[in-house]
């Protein structure tokens, strides 16, 4: 699994306690400096707007992108996909601004923006509008799969039969 822009490892550490090994990668080496020495987290400290994508097409099950937005990284973030992985994006949309930060429209999706920019992947839901929690904010959520040979069950690899997976086919 990857996070984008994962700062201090929220969705990270979520993702490492359910038994995925994980990558996270940011600019803030500050940030990510708490997540060292995390058993099956890899951290990468780059600045994915100015320079190179760090990883290779087809790299990941899983990619994982909140509350950030550079509109040039999707053809990366859909690239990084193996065939049936996952893309769970969620960021802020034109309204937000009534709401707080961000308010820069360089940095707030249009009306179904998130839902194009995932294309060629195959669309399984798709939101957009304002929520309350964790607190007021316009915001649009999309969760896409690149298509492939049968399907990815998103499940912890040391699951309990208690423990809930998502099953995509």
């Amino acid at each position: 699994m990857l996070d984008v822009a994962c700062g201090q490892g929220r969705h990270l550490r979520y993702l490492q306690s359910l038994g995925f090994a994980v990558v996270g990668v940011d600019r803030d080496a500050a940030a990510l400096a708490a997540l060292g020495g995390i058993s099956g987290v890899e951290i990468h400290v780059a600045d994915i707007e100015a320079g190179p994508w760090p990883f290779a097409p087809g790299e990941f099950d899983g990619v994982v992108v909140t509350n950030y937005l550079h509109r040039p990284l999707f053809p990366e973030l859909v690239g990084a996909l193996r065939s049936g992985g996952v893309l769970i994006c969620e960021t802020f949309a034109l309204g937000n601004e009534r709401y707080g930060r961000p308010s820069n429209p360089a940095f707030l999706l249009r009306p179904a923006e998130l839902l194009h920019s995932v294309e060629p992947l195959a669309v399984v839901a798709f939101e957009q509008g304002l929520v309350s929690v964790p607190k007021q904010a316009v915001i649009q959520r999309v969760c896409a799969v690149r298509e492939g040979r049968g399907s990815v069950t998103l499940e912890a690899p040391a699951a309990s039969a208690g423990d809930k997976a998502i099953a995509l086919e």
